[in-house]
């Protein structure tokens, strides 16, 4: 036994000599090991589907060189006899920060913001750091290391997680006795970036996800101009971009939709991401799939919350109850699509936590082979190292765990865990199994005593005939402790004894109640053997519940299709010169109007008795804000390089609202925090879609822009910004746009130039390719807009708000721009003062193209009742007020062609309601876009009874697991933040 201990240190000490057998050895003889380790009679899993029975692994110099069922051992070798158990190649954790020193964050920074970068001789942009090199901040730390070890791990890539773009990573084996000299496999491992900003760094830009996303695309730009020699000085950040642009590319998305978003951007430049989900890729897995990403997956699923009280489980939403019962699926649903995927300790508390949830994952179906890939062979191959570590192939770092036996098995220990050919114990293989059932006579009774669990830190149950005893085991270097008090009299014994390899039973020294001392014999009945119970618990089918789309309360089963329909003897309102029609069939095919009049043939069209209903176009709202995830870049005074379809929230609540109101296409747009704002995004309602299935096809290209006191930011305390004042704001516009006049010019002339995704913008309005919807409010800026617009040859599409419009009405007509406003809002901030409710009328009649918009989130829902107002305000007739929400915003946003009346050939984008459109007690009874029923008031019935009925069932399932003793998190409410124009 001597000998074998001196031969397996001199084989570790060995191996450290031979990594670096250049140094000078100064402290005693220098000496290299050449010698084997060779281990017998064990399962090896050489790759997660390549597994040899009684088979030979054979290391020598922390490397394998031969793993096979007929294995020559050479003399020089140590024999090590693995009878009965299993050697895996150790796990790979792709996505780690171990070792490397983390940012930490800012202090609050003062009153004003911090515009400009920190930095000399580096990207423009702080949150740019592609320079960082995780190298320089590695410290090896053995006692984070060993908790990794045991968890499985024997290898993890880890960077820096702080920044937009956050340099190189570093790969490390996780190896105790070795130095960094060795153990580090790779010093430039990856490329990282991610979503969110550094918090190390004060820059204000980008405060927003589409700031982030079009920094993004600014960057890549910069680094592509930079790399052709175009720059006059030095970036090092950009040097270190495309430096770096042959490494694997990782990228923090952690959100399904995110997952989308961060594909495009490399889709854009040529860039395959390895993508960090986020946990709820199988929400929306055709679209992940197409990706053709690798993923590198979490596995933090939550835990059940505790139900018990009745008042606090409203506060959980369905949304969040699915989310806890689908989540463990994510893993075997990307496995069950062909999408290649690593797992990650990355979000965990703590490793120990990671086989927990793994065995979660596998208990919802992912299969053991598939689990084995994902920490083995998958992360080997996403970091470009598959002929290095993985698998126990020939030449490969002899990294492996020894196990009792299937390592995914709850009762299965890990022994040990080699990295490098370096042993790292976790549980002695010396140690007896001494789990099964027993009998323990104490003073002429007995007791049943079932000893499971782990075999070095095993579970003890006492019971007396049936009654079960409060009891206590501990198990160290094979001495076991156990105490149990009896029911009746809570008189406690005591116990110790020696495990002994002779003989099955438990013996030793017994303690009576009363202190006196005998002995105790525990009479071995039955060797330990996970209940049959138990296994079924894990094996069986868990019930989860159907993913919906989007997957929210009123979410569909299925994706709604397309349906020809005719609707019969319906009032029609045209929202065209024709008027309003009494008793008119409208005949739908394809997703569109193809038949308007009387007594039509359905042609198997689905028929649908309109009889005193009224079928209108679908509402459209010109100014909205709902279904996005940011909706001001705060960051600087102009932001037109940043995109609202870019921030597109296809699961809002809003958007299935909205479709409750008859509302079926809205402008979302940018807010007003810039006196130059982002671009918009034209959407159709469709809910069920992904972000990119709501824009409109060759959706016409709108800008939002603003005048007032939130450009001047009258109402935070910022000091630093320009413009602070009206007139600054005027000086604005005249700089940004002769700039974009240059760079247009010296575009258009083939000169060599910078691609700048703001001036590109800028320059779009200039030649008339993109519009101008104008946040405003007094007269006097409205005046300044429009001469701005007519100094540099272009006009404005739309003033929105244009609460003072009456008082230039005139000269908006003149100008040729519509306008957007509220029916009745007036007096809420100070430049609104003047505001009155015959706005709209006035301005309408004066020749403007005008709508009312809700630019609120509650609004939206009756804006057909806001229509109604301007009949009252003005006096407009019924069919002008109604084309207000209709044809007239459908002009303003160039869709008059595809919308916004009942014409043939247009999009049947469609309501029917159950009264006229203008009354405050009509119903949209059903919401068509393109000839898909979206909303229907009678599914709308349904669904909060399916509701219910969902929610009592996850109630259920959640009370259960609480019952049978699995961790639980309170109730907590996430509610998703509604934005305005003011929102930052």
């Amino acid at each position: 036994m001597k000998k074998l201990f001196f031969a397996l240190c001199l084989l570790g000490y060995g191996t450290f000599l031979n990594a670096q057998d250049y140094f000078p050895e100064n402290a005693g003889v220098k000496v290299n090991n050449n010698n084997y380790t060779a281990f017998t009679n064990a399962k090896i899993y050489v790759t997660p589907t390549q597994v040899i029975e009684n088979g030979t692994l054979l290391i020598q110099h922390g490397k394998v060189v031969n793993a096979s069922s007929t294995v020559s051992i050479p003399k020089n070798a140590v024999v090590i006899d693995l009878q009965g158990k299993s050697i895996y190649p150790s796990f790979i954790d792709v996505y780690s920060k171990f070792g490397v020193e983390q940012a930490k964050k800012k202090p609050g920074r003062g009153r004003s913001a911090q515009y400009e970068p920190s930095r000399e001789g580096y990207y423009w942009n702080d949150h740019i750091m592609p320079e960082n090199k995780a190298i320089e901040k590695f410290t090896y730390d053995d006692k984070e290391a060993k908790k990794l070890r045991e968890a499985g791990f024997g290898v993890v890539n880890s960077h820096i997680h702080d920044g937009i773009a956050r340099g190189t990573g570093v790969l490390i084996a996780l190896n105790g006795e070795g130095t960094n000299a060795n153990r580090i496999l790779d010093d430039r491992s990856a490329q990282y970036f991610s979503l969110s900003r550094s918090i190390a760094k004060g820059q204000s830009y980008p405060s927003s996800l589409m700031g982030t996303l079009a920094l993004l695309r600014q960057m890549y730009s910069d680094a592509d101009w930079y790399a052709k020699g175009n720059a006059t000085t030095t970036d090092l950040s950009l040097e270190a971009l495309n430096d770096n642009k042959n490494l694997v590319q990782i990228f923090e998305a952690k959100d399904k939709s995110h997952d989308l978003r961060v594909d495009k951007i490399g889709d854009a430049n040529g860039i395959q991401y390895t993508i960090l989900g986020g946990g709820n890729e199988f929400e929306r897995i055709e679209e992940i799939k197409a990706t053709n990403a690798k993923f590198i997956l979490p596995i933090n699923f939550p835990d059940a919350y505790d139900v018990s009280n009745p008042y606090a489980v409203d506060y959980v939403s369905l949304q969040d109850m699915r989310y806890w019962n689908q989540a463990p699926s994510n893993p075997k649903v990307l496995a069950d699509n062909g999408i290649k995927f690593s797992l990650t300790t990355y979000d965990l508390k703590s490793p120990s936590n990671f086989k927990q949830k793994l065995m979660k994952a596998i208990e919802y179906g992912l299969s053991s082979t598939k689990a084995l890939e994902a920490l083995t062979t998958v992360p080997a191959e996403i970091l470009g190292k598959s002929n290095e570590i993985g698998s126990l192939k020939a030449g490969h770092l002899a990294n492996f765990l020894i196990t009792s036996g299937d390592v995914f098995d709850k009762s299965t220990t890990l022994y040990e865990n080699w990295v490098q050919g370096t042993k790292s114990v976790i549980n002695s293989m010396d140690v007896k199994d001494i789990r099964g059932d027993y009998k323990l006579m104490v003073q002429g009774k007995t007791y049943d005593v079932a000893i499971s669990g782990e075999v070095s830190k095993p579970k003890i149950e006492v019971k007396q005939d049936t009654a079960k005893l409060n009891s206590k085991i501990k198990y160290d270097d094979n001495w076991v402790t156990m105490s149990f008090a009896t029911k009746k009299d809570d008189k406690t014994y005591r116990m110790i004894g020696a495990v002994t390899e002779s003989s099955d039973n438990l013996s030793g020294r017994l303690v009576l109640p009363d202190g006196t001392e005998s002995k105790f014999t525990a009479t071995k009945s039955k060797s330990f053997a996970e209940k049959e119970s138990e296994k079924e618990k894990a094996t069986a089918a868990k019930k989860i519940v159907p993913v919906k789309f989007p997957n929210v309360g009123y979410g569909f089963a299925t994706k709604p299709k397309a349906e020809n329909t005719l609707f019969k003897n319906a009032t029609v309102w045209t929202s065209e010169d024709a008027g309003v029609l009494e008793n008119t069939d409208v005949l739908v095919k394809n997703g569109k109007i193809v038949k308007i009049g009387k007594d039509l043939n359905a042609g198997g069209a689905k028929v649908i008795d309109a009889t005193g209903k009224h079928l209108t176009a679908g509402i459209i709202d010109e100014h909205s804000h709902i279904a996005a995830l940011s909706v001001n870049e705060s960051g600087q005074n102009s932001s037109a390089e940043v995109k609202m379809e870019d921030v597109v929230d296809p699961e809002h609540m809003g958007i299935y609202r909205s479709l409750a109101g008859g509302v079926t296409s809205l402008q979302l747009l940018h807010g007003s925090a810039n006196p130059i704002g982002g671009r918009s995004a034209i959407l159709k309602l469709k809910w069920g879609e992904e972000a990119d299935g709501l824009i409109y096809d060759n959706s016409p290209k709108f800008i939002k822009f603003a005048l007032g006191e939130n450009v001047k930011q009258s109402n935070w305390g910022s000091y630093s910004r320009f413009p602070q004042t009206r007139m600054g704001v005027e000086q604005l516009y005249m700089n940004y746009f002769q700039r974009a006049k240059e760079y247009d010019t010296k575009k258009k002339n083939g000169e060599p130039y910078r691609y700048d995704e703001e001036m590109e913008v800028l320059a779009e309005i200039l030649n008339g390719e993109r519009f101008i919807s104008c946040h405003s409010y007094v007269q006097s800026e409205i005046n300044m807009m429009m001469k701005v617009a007519e100094h540099f040859g272009f006009r404005v599409n739309t003033f929105t708000h244009i609460l003072e419009g009456y008082k230039v009405a005139d000269k908006m007509a003149e100008h040729g721009v519509g306008a957007g406003t509220f029916s009745d809002w007036w007096a809420y901030k100070f430049e609104v003062n003047d505001a009155i409710p015959y706005n709209a009328a006035i301005m309408q009649k004066q020749g403007v193209v005008t709508a009312i918009n809700s630019d609120d989130r509650e609004m939206i829902r009756r804006l057909n009742q806001e229509a109604a107002k301007t009949i009252k305000y003005g006096g407009m007739t019924e069919l002008e007020a109604w084309k207000m929400v209709t044809i007239n915003p459908a002009k303003l946003l160039h869709l008059d062609d595809r919308v916004g009346s009942i014409k043939v050939g247009k999009d049947a984008d469609l309501v029917l309601w159950s009264g006229s459109p203008l009354s405050v007690y009509s119903k949209a009874e059903k919401t068509m876009i393109e000839g898909v029923t979206y909303f229907d008031l009678e599914t709308d019935k349904k669904n909060r009874e399916a509701i219910k009925k969902e929610r009592n069932e996850l109630v259920t399932m959640m009370l259960k697991e609480k019952s049978s003793g699995k961790k639980t998190q309170s109730p907590k409410q996430s509610i998703k933040r509604d934005f305005t124009c003011e929102s930052l």
